[in-house]
């Protein structure tokens, strides 16, 4: 499968890089580039990419915006958010937003390669080192930790228990074949229960499953109870 690429970002030498750079593999086509984010719900319709690897600063609508606006459209291509920081709290709010993991300016281009090829694939690309990293600074955010963990917990109440469990899983960032082997449950089952979380929360992704598990606490015990 030859996956559509749109890249997205205002400096023409960044862009000019990533096309040589992600153009040169097989299975990957560049679609379309744009220097903003106000070209991109355009050129999203127009091109029908899978996946746009999303610059988050730019003069006119940011990475953040046009990635809530990608995301909320019904078949909405995976998004890779490129950032200069680690742990950027815009990257956190991207990652809100509905995008599948960011990438560094400055990874390897065969990482770059990588990311795309696992996005597309429907993985997140966050390691749980990064994960954990990215998550932590979700308890600096403005809401009171008290009603974050109770709105988190809430949500996550309308989950069986099952489901509950494979979330705090992927909330500790396990894969599929992870889950599977410690809830002794098969493959295609995880992906099911996956899906099922996905939408009775309304989440995007893998990524904001973890975010929300993060959010009420329940990745430091070792049973996921919500209590």
């Amino acid at each position: 499968m030859t996956i559509r690429l749109l890249i997205v970002d205002d400096d023409p030498l960044v862009r000019a890089g990533l096309t040589l750079m992600l153009g040169g593999a097989e299975d990957i086509e560049i679609v379309g580039e744009a220097s903003d984010g106000d070209e991109v719900a355009q050129l999203a319709l127009e091109r029908r990419p899978d996946v746009v690897l999303m610059d988050i600063r730019m003069p006119r609508v940011d990475g953040l915006t046009a990635t809530g606006t990608l995301r909320a459209r019904p078949d909405a291509p995976e998004v890779i958010v490129l950032t200069t920081f680690h742990a950027d709290e815009q990257v956190l709010r991207a990652l809100r937003a509905g995008a599948a993991g960011f990438v560094l300016k400055d990874t390897p281009p065969a990482e770059i390669v990588s990311a795309v090829r696992r996005v597309a694939a429907g993985d997140p690309v966050l390691s749980p080192a990064v994960t954990r990293r990215l998550m932590a600074r979700v308890a600096g955010a403005a809401a009171a930790p008290g009603d974050r963990t109770a709105r988190a917990r809430a949500r996550l109440a309308l989950l069986a228990e099952r489901e509950r469990e494979v979330a705090v899983a992927v909330g500790r960032g396990h894969s599929n074949a992870e889950i599977s082997a410690r809830l002794y449950l098969s493959v295609p089952t995880v992906k099911t229960h996956v899906s099922r979380v996905l939408a009775k929360l309304g989440l995007n992704n893998r990524v904001q499953i973890a975010l929300l598990v993060h959010d009420a606490g329940l990745l430091d015990g070792p049973d996921g109870d919500v209590g």
